[in-house]
Formats: structure tokens, C-alpha cells, sequence
């Protein structure tokens, strides 16, 4: 609903760098050696940000650095009953998002069979509150990734990618745990969407109020919004 300006990549605050590289289960196991990637992605004509395009991006480290940050992405895609959008876990590996579940899941299915998709992650940093109701918005970090996923059938790719999704959620956790058997790993389906068509989306800053309306009696301005992680629930098993 604001119209007013956006900021720049200099002041986005990305705190978390990607968990899970220093796990040899990790996605250095499915890293190809030596290449070199440009330090943006291509602007598409599905990619091109149109509305407060001051506020987009195409850098990938901007782009890595939400990913890697947000617990949640929420994909969507139309499938045999219609259009679908879930919230799930996901991870990054390289230039790869992962998603997983259930081998009926009927969302990963159709991604599975080629079904074209889009990947929205979001970080929520602040409540702006402004003068006018109009002008009362959102600050955030968003990715919007778009493309066409593939089955991942390879079970040596598919135990790297459940260590990420396991140290997406808790940094290092894979090292502790135990990897997936061959059961587990035939009962769930995994997709890979490559990073390809990629753009992210950043508000910083206070409400964009008219000037008419800066005398109004009222508070304006930003509540922050953190998500803070407290301390664990040891799980004591029965008996």
C-alpha cells in the first residue's frame, strides 16, 4: 500500500551465513569443483520487478543470504486438483533450493513431473505504523524464485540434502544424528529447483506518510519484529 522510496543493498542486514557447509554430509559433497558464477542473476521478463522496482535486487549474495536465513518457504504450484501453496521446509545447496516429503505429497509430485513452480521466502523485520492507515506497511526480505524442478532419484545427493534441511533448522545438527536408511529415503520424495530465475525484494526504513498528514496526533513509526529461538525442551523418552 506505501508508495514511497526503498533502500539499497549497502544497509540489509543478512545475519546468518548457510549452516550446513562444514558438514561432510553437506552440500560440498555435491559441489562441482572450480566454477565460477557471475554475482547476479539475469533479469527475466517473470523476474523484473515492476512495482518499487528501487527496492529489488538480483544479487546473489543478497539472494543466498535471505534464503539461508528463513526457516520456511512457501511454494506454489497447480497440481491435478488445482492451485496449491504450502509452507514447508527447505534447504540451499550451491544453487539449488531442496524440498521434501511425503512420496504421496501432491504438490512435490507435480513439481516432480515438470509442473513449473514458485518459491517465496520471506523475512518479517518490522511493523510500519504510519499517520494514514493507507500508508501502513512492512519491513522485509523477500526471495521469489521461479523455474521447473526435478525428481532427485540419486541417493547419495538425496543423504546431503537431508543433513542441509536438518542444519537449515539447527546449525551442525547433522553431525549428531543419523542419517536416513534406505527406507526412509524410499518412502519421501525430493525436488531440486534450481536457482535460474531469481529476485529478491527489501523495505527498510519508516512510514512514507503525506506531508499534510506529519501533524496528526498520532504515533508513527517501526516496531521491530525478531524471530528469536528459545531455549530447548529436552525430550525425555518414556520409561
Amino acid at each position: 500500500m506505501d508508495r514511497g522510496p526503498g533502500t539499497t543493498t549497502e544497509n540489509l542486514s543478512c545475519r546468518h551465513s548457510w549452516p550446513g557447509s562444514a558438514n561432510p554430509r553437506g552440500p560440498e559433497r555435491l559441489a562441482a569443483a572450480n566454477i565460477s558464477v557471475v554475482s547476479t542473476y539475469e533479469t527475466t521478463d517473470r523476474t523484473r520487478l515492476r512495482r518499487h522496482a528501487e527496492r529489488g535486487t538480483y544479487d546473489r549474495d543478497v539472494v543466498h543470504a535471505i534464503l539461508d536465513e528463513a526457516p520456511i518457504a512457501h511454494v506454489g504450484v497447480v497440481t491435478s486438483v488445482g492451485p496449491m501453496v504450502l509452507p514447508m521446509a527447505f534447504a540451499r545447496i550451491d544453487e539449488s533450493i531442496y524440498l521434501h516429503g511425503a512420496a504421496a505429497n501432491a504438490l512435490l509430485r507435480a513439481i516432480a513431473d515438470g509442473a513449473p513452480c514458485c518459491i517465496t521466502v520471506t523475512l518479517l523485520d518490522g511493523l510500519v505504523l504510519a499517520r494514514s492507515e493507507f500508508h501502513h506497511s512492512m519491513n522485509f526480505r523477500c526471495v521469489v524464485i521461479q523455474g521447473v524442478g526435478e525428481r532427485v532419484v540419486d541417493a547419495e545427493e538425496k543423504v546431503a540434502m537431508s543433513a542441509a534441511l536438518v542444519d537449515h533448522i539447527a546449525p551442525g545438527r547433522s553431525s549428531a544424528t543419523r542419517s536416513p536408511t534406505d527406507v526412509e529415503l524410499r518412502s519421501t520424495i525430493a525436488v531440486r529447483v534450481p536457482l535460474v530465475e531469481v529476485s529478491a525484494k527489501v523495505r527498510t526504513g519508516p512510514p512514507i506518510d503525506d506531508v499534510d498528514d506529519l501533524d496528526r496526533d498520532v504515533w508513527a513509526g517501526v516496531i521491530p519484529v525478531e524471530w528469536i529461538r528459545g531455549p530447548g525442551i529436552r525430550d525425555e523418552p518414556a520409561g
